[in-house]
């Protein structure tokens, strides 16, 4: 017995069912689960978290409101908002161990990898429980994790270029503790800000690629660290959060806004992708994307540097007349980070320290009525019957 969604609309499902299996590549259209977590609407162009569309959000509550959000249902009051930030700058230190790790890791790894190492490492300090568990036990794991992969890919980042690791600080909410991180100095208002909305837009977006992953994992009971591990690996991926460190590479290839028409047109002569247009569930604007635009006019404004917002806005032009494309999150929160100063190689790992408060929801979610997660598959290899043939006569 199986099922299959007709639309691929989750709010308007129509659930039909059929003795015959269903293949669905990608398990596109497929409906794994129910969550109250967030709601992707993509022929609408709607981003919800637990019943607020993105818009009522962004720049009006903070990262930390949003991550109280995922894990409790609802926004906080003031006291339980402060209790929060109290016990995520509580829960920043890392083992010393990890500390030695990222100062003695290949200075030219992979971040992604440096990042998805140190979370698995931390799982070593930290007998988490296998089995059923409940929100009470994973609830202190979840704020541990939102907490320290910051610092984990902001000490690397230090320790690669040799520089000394900052002490952790209590004073600084998390945007702005991972900038002071990164520099060794008080971040300014208008970046704090910046990179708070960005972490906002970023916390969670229904069953990706990485959240899907996290919860294949913690669905066999396993621990919260090896789901955030596995969310990790995925997330790396240039078809999931690699796409923002290309859109960078793209416009530096590109080079200057006159020279788009022609990049643009002979990329689709050829038929190749351009990086950040186009959505796997987004038919229309990514509603995240328009928050992001605005802040890079901003930046780039201020620092003068205007020709990336202007060469995104003509390729978005374009792909948009030409292929009916739209910008999706990528395309401009590239441009928010290169503005702000962050190396092109934590863009990703950005995406992953906003999306923990996210992959960490799901699985105290998932775990509240867990089912293992196991699909079927289509068999479509040689016919039965074939005999072995001995080996030496093959």
């Amino acid at each position: 017995m199986s099922f299959i969604v007709l639309g691929g609309k989750v709010a308007r499902a129509l659930l039909i069912e059929t003795t015959m299996p269903v293949t669905s590549p990608g398990l596109k259209g497929i409906v794994a689960a129910t969550t109250r977590l967030s709601d992707v609407r993509g022929e609408e162009g709607v981003l919800i978290y637990a019943g607020y569309d993105i818009n009522e959000l962004a720049g009006r509550v903070s990262y930390e409101e949003v991550v109280y959000l995922l894990w409790h249902d609802r926004l906080p009051n003031k006291s339980e908002l402060a209790q929060l930030k109290t016990d995520l700058k509580a829960a920043r230190a890392l083992p010393e161990p990890v500390v030695e790790f990222l100062k003695n890791a290949p200075k030219d790894a992979n971040v992604m990898d440096v990042l998805r190492t140190g979370v698995s490492m931390l799982g070593l300090y930290d007998h988490a429980p296998i089995g059923p568990q409940t929100t009470e036990e994973l609830l202190p794991r979840a704020i541990s994790l939102t907490a320290k992969v910051s610092v984990i890919v902001a000490y690397f980042h230090r320790a690669r270029q040799g520089k000394s690791l900052p002490p952790i600080r209590s004073d600084l909410d998390e945007a702005a503790h991972f900038l002071y991180l990164l520099s060794g100095d008080t971040p300014g208002p208008e970046a704090v800000a910046t990179l708070d909305m960005a972490y906002v837009l970023h916390a969670d977006h229904g069953f990706n690629a990485s959240t899907f992953s996290a919860l294949v994992t913690i669905a066999t009971l396993s621990d919260i660290y090896s789901a955030v591990t596995t969310a990790i690996g995925s997330l790396k991926g240039p078809l999931h959060g690699g796409a923002n460190e290309a859109v960078i590479h793209m416009l530096e290839e590109i080079g200057s806004p006159g020279k788009v028409d022609e990049w643009v047109h002979a990329k689709l002569a050829k038929k190749e992708k351009i990086m950040g247009m186009g959505h796997a569930v987004y038919k229309v604007l990514d509603p995240r994307a328009p928050h992001l635009k605005a802040m890079a006019v901003k930046l780039t404004h201020e620092l003068g540097e205007t020709k990336w917002v202007e060469m995104s806005d003509r390729i978005a032009e374009i792909v948009k007349k030409e292929k009916n494309l739209n910008a999706n999150v990528d395309f401009y929160s590239a441009t928010v980070y290169y503005s702000l100063g962050i190396p092109t190689d934590l863009f990703t790992p950005i995406f992953a320290i906003a999306r923990t408060s996210g992959w960490t929801g799901h699985i105290i979610e998932q775990l509240k009525d867990n089912k293992i997660f196991r699909p079927s598959s289509e068999y479509v290899g040689y016919p039965v019957g074939k005999k072995v043939v001995p080996i030496g006569e093959r």
